[in-house]
């Protein structure tokens, strides 16, 4: 165990499992605790010119569903919520699974929504996996750098439909109210089922947070 937290120390540009270095060419994002990846990488991604070195991705559009029913990257799915984020990761419990399955996550800007989610992944991956440390489920996971926003306005052709409707859209002001006031419910929900699963944790034997 020590021997992977110094080898991911010594070796920055590692995965989170500390397995090999990241398959995308990674840029200077907002967020700095977060790895992210430009439009351009994406679009690659999406036209197959990484299928020789990934077994699969998932792209996470974390828009409210009216934003991505006005138009989203192709092929991405739509996660918006806590809830949802969990049971991508819960769907993986009791897996050993070392496909390369990458996540990339996005909202509007990837300025707030996306990063909380991602961030929301990432912990309950380590958490999940605690007893088996440096395994995850999801060891290699971006953020999509500007967001949709920026893909669509660089690669509107790799949108479905080609189209981009912020979260502000005022014709959308009752959906926005109701996804909000929903978030924070979700929220409110995932926070109790974490604290019981982690006062489970805390009847086992492993006590220790490696985290």
């Amino acid at each position: 165990m020590k021997s992977a937290v110094d080898k991911m120390e010594a070796e920055g540009d590692l995965i989170g499992d500390g397995s090999q270095v990241h398959r995308f060419p990674t840029i200077q994002g907002r967020h700095k605790d977060l790895k992210s990846v430009s439009p351009q990488t994406v679009s690659r991604l999406l036209a197959g010119k990484y299928d020789d070195v990934i077994s699969g991705y998932q792209i996470i559009d974390c828009r409210y569903p009216y934003e991505y029913e006005g138009g989203h990257v192709k092929g991405a799915n739509n996660l918006h919520n806590e809830a949802l984020i969990s049971d991508l990761v819960n769907s993986l419990r009791g897996t050993d699974s070392n496909q390369r399955n990458i996540l990339i996550f996005h909202c509007e800007f990837s300025s707030e929504r996306g990063p909380k989610l991602l961030r929301h992944l990432i912990n309950l991956d380590r958490k999940l996996n605690s007893d088996r440390y440096p395994f995850l489920f999801y060891p290699e996971v971006y953020l999509l750098d500007g967001g949709y926003k920026a893909f669509y306005e660089q690669h509107r052709s790799q949108c479905n439909p080609r189209n981009y409707v912020p979260m502000l859209h005022q014709d959308y002001s009752k959906q926005l109210r109701h996804f909000r006031v929903k978030s924070k419910s979700w929220t409110a929900g995932d926070k109790q089922s974490m604290r019981s699963r982690r006062h489970q944790t805390n009847t086992s034997p492993l006590k220790m947070c490696l985290w």
